[in-house]
């Protein structure tokens, strides 16, 4: 159910015009008011989140990141915002960059997956890394380093099928593996070194290993991620990609490998 943050009601009657406060309901509403939800939702453009604020009707603001979303609410120029649970774990909350953001209402399930080009045999290779790491505990110790081990969905077991036009051999060919990304904890961020970072970041340097060549992340327009991929900017999208029948309609994908949710965040006050 969608909260209740900020309730705007226009009295149109001898005494005038009476506010109410944020998350406040009135006593009672005279037939002759006119009640306004003023609640702004800001969306990662091309996101899950702007996917679910459209399915439910929401008005919302689109920006250029998830933690461009959060920073419009701890601004208040957003009354709510719309991101991953996997980033709201880790970005907001006691002890993170916005200790007075909370999550409240969970609007979906949804599952990551990887990205690659459609006909590509690249999914079939991260596959089988996935089916070993899982096997062996090291995805495990990995999603351990980021606090993301609870969301890890079990991978079954599978092996490398290469393809006569192989995507593989194409990036073992150049010596780098092209990975776009966006500034996104826990999955890919920059620590103060200024290297990437992250659950995703680091599973793509053990498939760019297991590859043979050098890995460049590219971070890219959230938005545009087909095109980046269907133009060869990139080899793979992986940055906690929702697997939205959009998506898989788009590109060849993964296995999922972790779960995940789009919450609402909102300041602690207006619970």
């Amino acid at each position: 159910m969608k909260k209740k943050i900020a309730l705007l009601v226009v009295m149109t009657m001898v005494m005038g015009m009476a506010l109410t406060g944020c998350g406040e309901k009135p006593a009672a509403v005279s037939s002759d008011a006119v009640v306004e939800d003023a609640i702004v939702y800001a969306v990662e453009a091309g996101s899950a989140g702007e996917a679910a604020a459209e399915d439910n009707g929401f008005t919302f603001n689109s920006v250029n990141t998830q933690a461009d979303a959060l920073m419009e609410v701890a601004a208040g120029t957003s009354d709510a915002a719309i991101i991953d649970l996997l980033m709201a774990g880790a970005m907001i909350g006691e002890g993170t960059s916005y200790p007075d953001l909370v999550y409240t209402d969970k609007l979906t399930t949804e599952e990551y997956g990887v990205g690659c080009r459609k006909g590509s045999d690249l999914p079939s290779f991260i596959n089988a890394v996935f089916a070993e790491t899982y096997d062996s505990g090291a995805m495990k110790m990995v999603a351990e380093n980021y606090g993301v081990q609870e969301s890890l969905v079990e991978q079954p077991a599978s092996a490398f099928a290469p393809a006569e036009d192989s995507d593989v051999a194409y990036i073992q060919d150049k010596g780098t593996f092209l990975v776009g990304i966006t500034d996104f904890a826990p999955m890919d961020y920059q620590n103060e070194a200024g290297d990437w970072v992250g659950f995703d970041a680091d599973m793509a340097r053990i498939v760019a290993q297991e590859l043979g060549v050098e890995i460049e992340f590219v971070v890219i327009d959230w938005d545009s991620k087909i095109m980046e991929l269907d133009s060869k900017n990139i080899d793979a999208v992986w940055n906690g990609m929702t697997l939205t029948d959009e998506v898989k309609a788009a590109m060849d994908c993964s296995n999922p490998y972790c779960n995940n949710a789009q919450v609402v965040v909102v300041p602690a006050t207006a619970e």
